[in-house]
């Protein structure tokens, strides 16, 4: 099943030349991927009985053609598999005339929250969603980032209350903050990067300092998140 949802590009969601950040293109994709969960009884409106909560994995995302403030968006997703305690996720956004703009696929894992821990997905569930499993917006499935051997900027952070979401962790779109906050001022003033990939290891939360380290290798620029004591890798970014 393909659930779709219209969107309209706001001010707080545009950067230079009036055209969407790749922040806000994650929020779209994040809340329409709720929506769809909602609409099935696993979303954030059920959470409280079902005790379950998606984690997001991992983005991969492509922009192909950037829209701007005031246009109209169509946004499409579809659940493509579910492997154990994962699910994967597809997306396409048009523009107002139909243009397709961009495509991304994401994975997310499944959580008890309530005892903590990592959970099957059942079939019974699985079927509410109707799995489109013959169509994939990229070639190849996720793949691990490769760790950079070198860097050569860095910040140090600590975690703030604006920072943390519904369930204690830092919000999933401030990672690309602080990514962006850790590139070198003439790459961040370079492009606007319109090709992403996130992978989430490990939550932040509330206090935590955590160590951003930069690198550019292999025509990529890499933001590696982790621990002050470097003993937890939190987050990798790359971007290009």
């Amino acid at each position: 099943m393909i659930y779709q949802e219209k969107f309209k590009i706001g001010l707080k969601d545009v950067a230079k030349k009036k055209q969407i950040s790749n922040k806000a293109i994650l929020e779209y994709l994040e809340n329409i991927a709720a929506y769809h969960s909602d609409s099935v009884g696993y979303g954030i409106n059920t959470s409280d009985q079902t005790h379950l909560t998606w984690l997001l994995l991992d983005w991969k995302v492509k922009v192909i053609k950037r829209p701007e403030y005031g246009e109209d968006l169509e946004i499409h997703t579809w659940s493509r598999d579910f492997v154990k305690c994962y699910a994967y996720r597809d997306f396409e956004v048009y523009d107002d005339k139909a243009n397709l703009c961009v495509i991304a696929s994401s994975k997310w894992l499944l959580v008890n929250h309530e005892i903590g821990k990592i959970v099957k997905i059942e079939k019974e569930m699985a079927d509410l969603y109707q799995s489109e499993t013959k169509k994939t917006v990229f070639p190849e499935e996720i793949q691990k980032i490769k760790l950079p051997n070198d860097y050569k900027n860095s910040i140090i952070y600590q975690t703030k209350r604006k920072d943390i979401d519904i369930i204690g962790h830092m919000h999933n779109l401030y990672y690309l903050d602080l990514a962006y906050e850790t590139l070198p001022e003439e790459v961040y003033n370079k492009k606007q990067f319109n090709e992403i990939r996130i992978m989430y290891k490990k939550e932040i939360k509330l206090g935590d300092i955590v160590d951003c380290q930069y690198a550019n290798e292999e025509n990529r620029h890499v933001i590696v998140i982790q621990s002050q004591n470097k003993k937890t890798l939190h987050a990798v970014i790359e971007l290009k």
